[in-house]
Order: C-alpha cells, then structure tokens, then sequence
C-alpha cells in the first residue's frame, strides 16, 4: 500500500476516532489539566509522524489534522482555561506569554493553511509550528499548570466545560 493511501486510511480511522475518543472525554472528562495534557501529547506525536513522511499528500493531511487540532485547543483555552486560571493564579506575566505564544502558533497555522504541502517552507513552517508547541506546551506544563494545581481552581469542572466545549467545535469542524 503507498504511503498516501496507507495515510487516507489511518486519517479516516483517526478522524473517526479522535470524535469518538471526544465524545467520550465529554461524557467522562477528566480534570482539565489532563485534558490539555492529553492534547499536548497527541499533538506532539503527530509532529513526531510528520517527521517521517515523505508523500505530498499524506503530509498535507497531518498537517490540516494538526492545524485543526490546535486551533481548537487554543481555542478552549483561551475562552476557558486563561480565563479562570488568570482569577485564581497570581501570575499574569505566565499568562500573557501563553497569549502571545497562542498568537504566533495562529500566524503560522494561518500560513500553513493558505499552502499546500510541497510548497517552498512548508515543511519548514510545520517544523517550526511544532517546535513553538513545545515551547508553549514546556511552559504550561512546568510552570502554569502546577500553580493551577496549587489553586482553588475547580479542576473538574473547568475539565467538564473544556471538554463540551471541544466536542462542540470538533462537530462543528467537521460539518
């Protein structure tokens, strides 16, 4: 099987899963630092995939599915996490780095989505998206999410809202 084909299959057996996998999360999510946790890693292992590939068009597939993912994780966070995080942590220069870290990652997403895999610095603008993800991804987990931990902030139902509020815009991406 070629590697498009063998990326096709995997995409429609991944998107198919990443849904049901949200759907579940929403039905029983977790607190919601595992729940960004969780987005980390995935995120980071399909840069880690993009790595090994050679096919135009399979590269171009990740590269949507990580788009996609990230802006949707930006995307919770920044309506539901900074938010409540900002009230119950006392340290807004952390959380006005992750915003400004949110704002390149979404340049160079919008980049990345105006060109087409096998473009001049496609490839270069996916490597560097990635390593600004974990960059940003370093941070949060170091520093932001143990002072979370720290707080008074109800994780669980911050884990609750995360969690529909993804499930919400991955139905709504994929209409």
């Amino acid at each position: 099987m070629t590697e498009a084909k063998t990326a096709t299959k995997a995409k429609s057996k991944s998107g198919s899963k990443t849904a049901r996998k949200t759907q579940r999360a929403a039905a029983k999510p977790a607190d919601a630092i595992k729940l960004l946790k969780d987005d980390h890693r995935e995120v980071q292992k399909w840069f880690k995939d993009y790595d090994k590939l050679e096919d135009d068009t399979a590269k171009q597939e990740l590269a949507d599915r990580i788009c996609l993912a990230l802006t949707i994780h930006t995307q919770i966070e920044e309506e539901i996490y900074y938010p409540a995080a900002r009230e119950a942590i006392d340290d807004d220069d952390l959380l006005d780095e992750a915003e400004v870290e949110h704002a390149s990652a979404k340049q160079l997403i919008a980049e990345i989505q105006s060109m087409k895999a096998g473009d001049r610095l496609f490839d270069a603008k996916v490597t560097v998206l990635g390593e600004y993800v974990n960059h940003h991804v370093e941070e949060e987990e170091s520093e932001m999410f143990p002072e979370s931990r720290d707080s008074d902030l109800d994780l669980k139902a911050l884990g609750v809202q995360l969690a529909e509020r993804k499930a919400e815009l991955m139905a709504e991406a994929q209409k």
